[in-house]
Order: C-alpha cells, then sequence, then structure tokens
C-alpha cells in the first residue's frame, strides 16, 4: 500500500471493497428497463423512504439525475435559478441548455446560499422575459468548499418558490456529506424539494450510479426521458448492488473522511505559501490557495505532488484534495509530508 498513490482528485476514484464486490455478484437480477430488476426495486425503495419521497429512480449519473429533474420541471424557454457556482450549471456540459432548452439566471454567494432570490424570479406578462419554473440548490455544496447549507435558508428558499409555484430540485450529490456533518437525517435535507439527487459513486464508495427522487408522477415522467438520453440499463442490479452495499455500511464512516480532511487542511494552513480558509473545510473537500508570489505554481505542485505519490487537482493557485475511503491515516500523513518537502 505504501507504493501505491494517496489519490485525492475527488472521492469518485474508489475502488468497489471486497464485500462490496461480493455483494454486487450476489445481486439478484432482471431487466430493469422493462422494470424487473429486483435488486434496482429494492435501492429505489430505499433511496425514497431515506429522502421521504414517493419514488425513486436509478440512473448511471448525478449528472443524468440532475438533467431529468430540470427536463421534469420546465419546458423549453423557462429559466432556472441556481447559485452562480453550481454543478448543475458550470459542469454538466451545458445540459440544461442543450437538453432541457432553458435558460439560468445565477446568483452569488460565498456559502452556496441564494440572496435576493425574489427578485430573481421571472413571473411576468412581459414577453421580453423567460419564466422562472425551477430553483436547484446544491447539498453539499463543490463550487464553495463542500459546505453545508443553512437549514433554515434551505427552508426559506424552498417555501418562497412553492409560494410562487415554482418547483425546486436540490443537487444531493454528496448529501450524505451534509447529513452527517450536521448531525441530520437525510430526509430532513430533503424535505421541501421536489426532487433529489444523490451520488453513490463519490463518498459511499459505489463504482457507478446515481438516484432521483421525486413524486411518483415526476419519477413516471423522469423514467421516460431517462430512456430517451441513453440511460435505459438492463440487468443493472449488478451495480445497483453496490450502492445498496454503500447505503447499509459506508454512510457512517463518512465522519472519518471529514475528519481526515480537516487535519489535513490544519497541517497544511501551516506550510510557507498555502492559504486555507478552515471554516469552510466542513466535509471531505479541502480547497486551498497557493499565494501568488511563491515560487511554485499550482501547476507545478501538482507536478511536483505527483511525483511524490500523490494526486490532487487544480490551476494556477486554486486547488483541492478531497477525502474518500481508499485514503486512511498513513496516506493523509504522506501527503503531509509531500507538501512539506514540495513546499519547503
Amino acid at each position: 500500500m505504501a507504493n501505491l498513490p494517496v489519490d485525492l482528485r475527488s472521492d469518485t476514484v474508489t475502488r468497489p471493497t471486497p464485500e462490496m464486490r461480493e455483494a454486487m455478484a450476489a445481486a439478484p437480477l432482471g431487466d430493469d428497463v422493462f422494470g424487473d430488476d429486483p435488486t434496482v426495486l429494492a435501492l429505489e425503495a430505499r433511496v425514497a423512504a431515506a429522502l421521504g419521497k414517493e419514488a425513486a429512480l436509478y440512473v448511471p449519473s448525478g449528472t443524468m439525475a440532475n438533467q431529468l429533474a430540470l427536463r421534469v420541471h420546465t419546458r423549453h424557454g423557462d429559466e432556472i435559478i441556481a447559485h452562480a457556482g453550481a454543478h448543475i450549471i458550470n459542469y454538466e456540459s451545458g445540459g440544461h441548455a442543450a437538453l432541457a432548452g432553458v435558460g439560468a439566471r445565477t446568483i452569488d454567494s460565498p456559502d452556496g446560499s441564494l440572496p435576493g432570490l425574489d427578485a430573481a424570479i421571472h413571473q411576468i406578462d412581459d414577453p421580453h422575459f423567460s419564466w422562472t419554473t425551477l430553483v436547484c440548490l446544491e447539498n453539499t455544496h463543490n463550487g464553495c468548499g463542500g459546505v453545508v447549507l443553512d437549514p433554515a435558508h434551505v427552508a426559506s428558499v424552498t417555501a418562497a418558490a412553492r409560494a410562487r409555484g415554482i418547483a425546486t430540485h436540490l443537487d444531493g450529490a454528496r448529501i450524505f456529506n451534509a447529513a452527517v456533518a450536521s448531525s441530520a437525517p437525510v430526509g430532513r435535507l430533503a424535505a421541501g424539494f421536489d426532487s433529489v439527487s444523490v451520488c453513490f459513486s463519490k463518498g459511499l464508495g459505489a463504482p457507478v450510479g446515481s438516484a432521483l427522487a421525486g413524486s411518483s408522477a415526476a419519477i413516471k415522467t423522469a423514467r421516460r426521458f431517462r430512456k430517451m438520453y441513453g440511460g435505459g440499463m438492463r440487468q443493472a442490479g449488478v451495480i445497483a448492488a453496490a450502492a445498496l452495499y454503500a447505503l447499509e455500511h459506508h454512510v457512517d464512516r463518512l465522519v472519518d473522511d471529514h475528519a481526515r480532511a480537516r487535519g489535513f487542511a490544519e497541517a497544511i494552513s501551516a506550510l510557507p505559501g498555502i492559504s486555507v480558509d478552515l471554516s469552510r473545510v466542513q466535509t471531505n473537500l479541502v480547497y486551498f490557495d497557493l499565494e501568488p508570489a511563491h515560487r511554485l505554481d499550482g501547476v507545478a505542485l501538482v507536478a511536483a505532488l505527483k511525483a511524490e505519490g500523490v494526486l490532487i487537482t487544480g490551476g494556477a493557485h486554486r486547488l483541492r484534495a478531497c477525502t474518500h475511503l481508499d485514503v486512511d491515516d498513513v496516506g493523509i500523513e504522506r501527503t503531509i509530508a509531500a507538501f512539506a518537502r514540495a513546499l519547503s
């Protein structure tokens, strides 16, 4: 293990554990497009119950789950509102425009919140403007450092949207990280939203897959669009079994990832040339800045760390490390030592 890289590029790089592989091999199978794969059905029922929704749909990726939600809640030419750093706007290949045919109005803030939401909504009989039909939030918010959204703000956003007949969607790719960090049931974090996406292949450690949860009617519509988008899978229980295993065995252990991220952040914040906002290190993501005056820029630091067997991501000054179940305490110690050598 000491010779393997410490891969902190993302929590998507995890490998299935031996026990997860056994669960995959033993999964009873059917044809999910026909709706008779028992393992997929069990996973969908479990996700819907956990999130407090009527139904859920298993899909190949978080991007597909989010884009299905947009398609369900909007019509071509509508407008959605999301945070300026939202994954759904910035990292899904423009799917909101290409697939759902909607425009996006964004609101910026340091914590993933949507201040001034009411003023951003378009609901006027003026043909110059698109109608706002969907408001999206993200929890945890990747672009803001993996922070957990303020529950009071979330409740105010969903209530304000509902009062004006606007649907709400939560990009909950890392909602279980948010639940563990805030000691709140995941269903409480999903309450008030018309739809919620959740990813199994990030901190939960499954090799592939996400789910979209919502009303029975919404999920029925999403199932049709899943087929249209090429997301209908056949004996999908093989991979759904990994997601089920992750929900049963890998949720509570997320606290370890959070603790390691915090310890790593505190250690590198003491190194020369590194700036970390520790108040934003709340889950398993650590964003940090390399001071422009340092002899290394971010690209050079990434290369130097790679030579030391440590993998991270970043640009000229802003970089990110992400802890997960394949990085243990020894890996964090190796990483801190590699940082110290690279920056000295």
